[in-house]
C-alpha cells in the first residue's frame, strides 16, 4: 500500500490551527507532513531561526487513517531569494529535515538546479512564470536528485491564481517529462487539504501521466526525505563485507610475492 506524503503545510504560530491542519492531513491519509518555515531573504531584518520543536504540538501524534501508526511530522525551510548571494547555508539549515528554495529569478534557478545544496526547488503558482525552464538546468537537478515542488492550494483560492498554476505546471513538465516532480498542498487551513487519490488525479491536469501523479505524493515525497537525512548527514556511503577465508590464511598469502602469487592464481 503506498505511503502518501504533503511536504508543505505552511507554519502558522496559532498552535491550534496548525494542531487541526496535521489531523486532518492523519485523517486523510497522509503518513508525513512537513511543517514549512518561509524567510524571504530579499526584506530586511529576515533571519532563519530554529524550527518549533514538533513536540510542543501534540501529547500524542493523531494516527494515519488505515494505518496503526501515528502520522510523522517533519521541518521544513524554504528561502526565497532573488540572488545567489542570497542563499549561504549555515548551521540553521542542518536544524530543518527538508530545505527548499523559492528562486524568483532565472539566474537564481539555474543555480539552485545546478550548485545549491536543497532538496526542492519551488514552482510559482501566484503569478506567471517570470522566466521560461530550459532543460539543461532541470537535467542538471533531476541528476542531483532535486525535485521540483507544484502546490495546488493557491488553485482552490483564487481562479487567477488557478490558471498560473496550471500554466505553469504545464510548462515545467513539457521540460521535465513528469520525472522529480512532487505535489504539495501549502495549506494554512483544514479545509484546503485534499485527498491523495484526489491529488493523484489533479495531477493530470498539471500533465503529469497517471503513474506519475501518484508518485508526485507517494514514492518521490519518500526520495525527498531521502535525500533531506543525506544532506544533514554524509555525502556519500561506506560498504564493508565480511572475509570468509581464515585469518591465517590470508596472512599466508600476504606474505607470497606478488609475481608468484600472481603464477598461483593462474595455476589455480
Amino acid at each position: 500500500m503506498a505511503v502518501f506524503m504533503d511536504l508543505n503545510i505552511t507554519y502558522t504560530t496559532d498552535k491550534k490551527r496548525l494542531r487541526s491542519v496535521i489531523e486532518t492531513a492523519a485523517h486523510l491519509g497522509y503518513s508525513t507532513v512537513a511543517i514549512n518555515y518561509v524567510v524571504d531573504l530579499q526584506q530586511k531584518k529576515q533571519e532563519i531561526g530554529k524550527p518549533k520543536c514538533v513536540l510542543e504540538l501534540f501529547d500524542t501524534f493523531p494516527i494515519v487513517q488505515g494505518k496503526s501508526r501515528p502520522i510523522k511530522v517533519l521541518n521544513r525551510l524554504t528561502v526565497v531569494a532573488s540572488d545567489p548571494s542570497h542563499f549561504r547555508p549555515n548551521a540553521e539549515y542542518k536544524a530543518y529535515d527538508l530545505v527548499a528554495v523559492y528562486p524568483t529569478t532565472e539566474k537564481l534557478f539555474h543555480a539552485a538546479c545546478m550548485t545549491f545544496d536543497v532538496d526542492i526547488i519551488c514552482v510559482a503558482v501566484i503569478e506567471k512564470q517570470p522566466f521560461f525552464f530550459k532543460r539543461s538546468p532541470i537535467n542538471g537537478a533531476i541528476e542531483r536528485g532535486v525535485f521540483f515542488e507544484i502546490s495546488y492550494t493557491p488553485a482552490i483560492r483564487d481562479s487567477t491564481m488557478r490558471r498560473y498554476t496550471i500554466a505553469n505546471a504545464i510548462s515545467l513538465m513539457e521540460t521535465c517529462k513528469g520525472k522529480n516532480v512532487i505535489v504539495t498542498s501549502g495549506a494554512e487551513k483544514p479545509l484546503e487539504l485534499r485527498g491523495p487519490y484526489d491529488i493523484a488525479n489533479l495531477g493530470l491536469l498539471f500533465g503529469l501521466s497517471d503513474e506519475d501523479g501518484k508518485a508526485a505524493i507517494s514514492t518521490n515525497c519518500r526520495a525527498v526525505h531521502l535525500h533531506g537525512e543525506t544532506r544533514k548527514t554524509a555525502l556519500g556511503i561506506v560498504h564493508s563485507m565480511k572475509n570468509e577465508r581464515p585469518l591465517t590464511e590470508r596472512q599466508e598469502e600476504e606474505d607470497v610475492p606478488v609475481s608468484k602469487r600472481a603464477k598461483i592464481e593462474m595455476a589455480q
